[in-house]
């Protein structure tokens, strides 16, 4: 036989159907249903099996050029589905529309959904607590439009962003997996997406409805209300149902929160760890006591954007002190909240079309714990919480409808039978009498036959393909009577038979299982709408109970870790008293941990903190980060006492990092984010600058270093906390009035070095580099070659070397250390005498106003000199 060419095994009429389909979704991985199994086929079978670690077969194995072909069971299609979103790939689902048996030629088949990273439904139980964003920006006059949504849960926020930087941030800072843009950005915008694994589609036609309109009918913002349909026109184009779910667009602006961009939120690690990239070890695992789905999620967002506002900042707080203050109601409170299952999806899915039985015996479940949710708030200060018991609505006819239509333990299936009770409906229970009551009879028929024939292995039967039938072995044929019943189908070792009266009850169980299972999977969907029609209640409901669940975490933690309630200003004194880390206070034990004061009035805005490594000045930095965020957030924080103002921005500039985004190097990185802060920064913000400077040559660091400290005495005036270890620069407490020296003390015991972790007044007075690195266990050979290159340095520097004898007691190696004198300055550059090339460069740099400059404009300019001396 002549093998079929690849042209003609694709022209088949079912392969042209795929092909169609497939030129729709070019993008995305298709999976063509064909009886209980998905296939794909061509390149999406090549991938598609190593993806997902399945056998790679062909179709038309006799062709030239056979197809690539794998598939996977409709069953379990799910954790298929999910690896490959997992993996930033698009699913097509290509259904068949149409029951093969009856179609006329080629069976009809349709897409129903795009799964994508950002419009996925099903997270599983490990991203219960975890939004799934799908985010949005288009390009317009006065800026960008920016959207984010969560088609889950409903959640739809939008705002009007002035630069892409931003766009960039607020993407990071909801964790979107897609982003969806126009014709207005361009492949350069695009291409920041790809380092982050950030997937980017694109949306251009703009769907106008109803639905659009009600989402957007309260946005004034032109480019809000284009972003918003832009994203919607992508969530109906790849969901293909209703979206009722979908909440009304809500504006906000940035600005009215505590902002943080994602490197600051990344350096605090306040929801990843920096080294393991998971929540463990942050301060978001620290404070997740929520008991609920919702209230975890709640948490991330009230985390992601502290408020401003003093009066509900106390709000809350007060809150949090009435559950501290009375413990068996918070008991009771929590005991209620396990049992609440997650409102917000269960929600989405009813409006998807995809809830069954189960999750409405969830969501009955859930809304009988409210009434005693109420009962506990009612016991408590109902002045304080009176506007979330306002909130708290049964939706009692939602529960009471479940209560009496759902079957307590229903099938997965809402369409083969068993969800729906007996007595909810009188046809309903007509049928299954009547199945009930012809099942009986059967089995009589049955037990008579045997006895009349005197065959006790008959037995009556049945299939789907030959309906009942009463079946005899082979070798009790012969005691059958003759013409007794009418053959049916032969069998290798029985014979199957049939009777007038067996058909006609066959007729009527038939008609009744079949009529019963219809009339369930209506009275089902009726119940469903029912449900669907109080989505807005139910998604009001879950923001109160996420809310009250957070809250309550708050006031866990507080208690378990001995948080107390900050007293809020107005104005600029910040005093805390024993403050804490509170996530390396978990690690290290209470015992281990040594608390610190911060002290800063109003008339000290810089904190100038040096001390060896390791000693724990970033430790002392980030924890000062945190207790403004908790505060802000509405928490107690760790401390003994604590007296703050409310900051409204917090920049950080603490480890040392590349720039995956733009591929810059740390210095740049460090200098990009210093300059954010000195161009941003008001006086209500809080600074934390870790060793700037230590990314480039010594004098060019300590330079930049000083100009920054004094660019935000002079300029900035916001609280600012600067560790380095340019020692020269501690002399600038002489000239610059509002800055103070702390430093970390260290002393030597029994010949070690121990660092006390504690924060004292002044600078420190030794440098202990090469100390340091003694007790990290370097080789004796090293240590002593950095102390003999140590002294060369002083030397070339103008300075008496001291010799270090490494193997001698710590303390003699410390006190052998030069120290730093701090009334001169290190010389920029040794001018050779009699060189007017170097002379008129440093009268260029005499000349220069450094008051005048951004550190930015510095750097730039040192790098000109630089260039000029080499």
């Amino acid at each position: 036989m002549a093998k079929k060419s690849a042209q003609e095994s694709m022209e088949t009429p079912m392969m042209k159907q795929y092909q169609a389909i497939k030129d729709q979704y070019p993008d995305a991985f298709l999976f063509y249903r064909i009886g209980d199994f998905y296939e794909l086929f061509n390149d999406d079978a090549v991938k598609g099996s190593q993806l997902l670690e399945l056998t790679l077969t062909a179709r038309n194995h006799n062709s030239a050029d056979p197809i690539p072909m794998c598939g996977v069971p409709h069953h379990a299609v799910q954790n298929y589905i999910d690896i490959l979103v997992d993996h930033g790939e698009k699913v097509a689902i290509c259904e068949q529309m149409e029951d093969p048996t009856l179609a006329k030629g080629m069976v009809k088949r349709e897409v129903i959904q795009l799964v994508t990273p950002g419009t996925r439904m099903e997270t599983g139980v490990t991203g219960a607590k975890v939004n799934n964003y799908l985010a949005g920006f288009t390009k317009q006059a006065a800026g960008f439009g920016f959207a984010y949504a969560d088609v889950s849960t409903g959640e739809l926020q939008t705002a009007n962003l002035t630069t892409f930087d931003a766009v960039l941030n607020e993407v990071m800072a909801v964790e979107a997996k897609e982003i969806v843009v126009d014709d207005t950005i361009d492949d350069a915008l695009r291409a920041q997406f790809k380092p982050l694994g950030i997937l980017v589609s694109t949306q251009t036609d703009i769907t106008t409805s109803a639905e659009l309109s009600f989402l957007t009918q309260d946005l004034t913002d032109h480019a809000e209300t284009a972003a918003v349909s832009m994203l919607l026109s992508y969530m109906e184009g790849t969901q293909k149902r209703n979206l009722s779910h979908l909440q009304r667009a809500i504006a906000y602006e940035p600005s009215y929160f505590l902002k943080m961009d994602h490197y600051a939120k990344r350096n605090l690690e306040l929801a990843t760890n920096i080294r393991t990239g998971k929540k463990s070890g942050t301060l978001l695992w620290l404070l997740d006591e929520t008991k609920t789905a919702m209230g975890g999620r709640l948490l991330k967002q009230w985390l992601d954007r502290p408020l401003l506002s003093v009066e509900a900042i106390n709000a809350r707080q007060d809150k949090v002190a009435e559950l501290l203050e009375h413990y068996f109601e918070r008991s009771n409170l929590q005991d209620e909240l396990v049992k609440v299952y997650d409102l917000e999806r269960l929600a989405g899915r009813v409006a998807f079309g995809n809830v069954n039985g189960r999750d409405l015996i969830q969501l009955k479940t859930s809304l009988k714990q409210v009434p005693k949710i109420k009962y506990v708030l009612e016991e408590l200060n109902q002045t304080v919480f009176g506007d979330l018991l306002k909130g708290l609505d049964p939706v009692d006819d939602v529960a009471d409808l479940i209560e009496r239509a759902v079957d307590d333990e229903p099938p997965i299936s809402v369409t083969d039978g068993g969800v729906i009770k007996d007595g909810y409906d009188q046809q309903l229970d007509a049928y299954r009498d009547a199945m009930k009551n012809g099942k009986q009879w059967i089995a009589e028929l049955e037990a008579k036959e045997r006895k009349e024939t005197g065959i006790s292995t008959l037995k009556i039967g049945y299939n789907r393909v030959f309906g009942y039938y009463i079946e005899v072995t082979k070798a009790n044929l012969s005691k059958l009577p003759e013409d007794r019943y009418e053959r049916k189908q032969t069998l290798t070792n029985a014979e199957r038979f049939s009777t007038p009266e067996l058909k006609e009850k066959e007729t009527l169980i038939l008609e009744a299982q079949e009529k019963s299972t219809a009339l369930e999977y209506q009275l089902f969907n009726k119940i469903r709408e029912v449900v669907k029609a109080a989505i807005g209640r139910l998604q009001r409901l879950a923001k109160v109970v996420a809310s009250l669940d957070v809250l309550q975490s708050f006031a866990v933690v507080s208690e378990n870790y001995r948080f107390v309630r900050p007293q809020l200003t107005t104005d600029h004194d910040l005093e805390i008293e024993a403050g804490r880390h509170p996530v390396v206070e978990k690690v290290l034990g209470k015992q281990e941990y040594v608390p610190n004061d911060v002290r800063m009035d109003d008339d000290t805005t810089v904190l100038l903190i040096t001390g060896p490594n390791m000693s724990g000045k970033s430790t002392y930095m980030r924890q000062l980060a945190l207790t403004v965020i908790m505060a802000q957030m509405g928490c107690f924080v760790p401390a003994k006492s604590a007296v703050m103002p409310v900051f409204d921005q917090i920049f950080t500039r603490i480890g040392a990092a590349d720039d995956l985004i733009s591929g810059n190097s740390t210095f740049m990185v460090e200098m990009q984010e210093a300059n954010d802060a000195l161009m941003h920064a008001t006086a209500n913000s809080l600074l934390l600058f870790d060793e700037i400077g230590r990314g480039t040559a010594t004098y060019d660091g300590m330079a930049l270093a000083q100009a920054i400290i004094e660019y935000v005495h002079d300029h900035v005036h916001a609280k600012t906390l600067f560790s380095t270890h340019y020692h020269e620069l501690t002399d600038l407490e002489d000239s610059l009035t509002t800055l103070k020296n702390i430093h970390v003390g260290a002393v030597e015991e029994n010949g070690q070095l121990v660092f006390l972790h504690q924060i004292q007044p002044g600078p420190a007075d030794k440098s202990y580099g090469i100390h340091v690195a003694k007790l990290a266990g370097m080789p004796t050979d090293l240590l002593t070659r950095a102390a003999n290159i140590l002294q060369e340095l002083e030397a070339h520097a103008g300075e008496t070397p001291t010799p270090v004898n490494v193997d001698a007691p710590l303390q003699e190696a410390v006190d052998a250390t030069p120290k730093a004198t701090p009334t001169e300055q290190l010389a920029l550059f040794d001018v050779p005498s009699g060189d007017p090339k170097m002379a008129a460069v440093i009268d260029e740099l005499k000349q220069m106003n450094l008051m005048a400059m951004t550190p930015m404009d510095v750097m730039n300019k040192f790098y000109e000199i630089q260039q000029k001396l080499q």
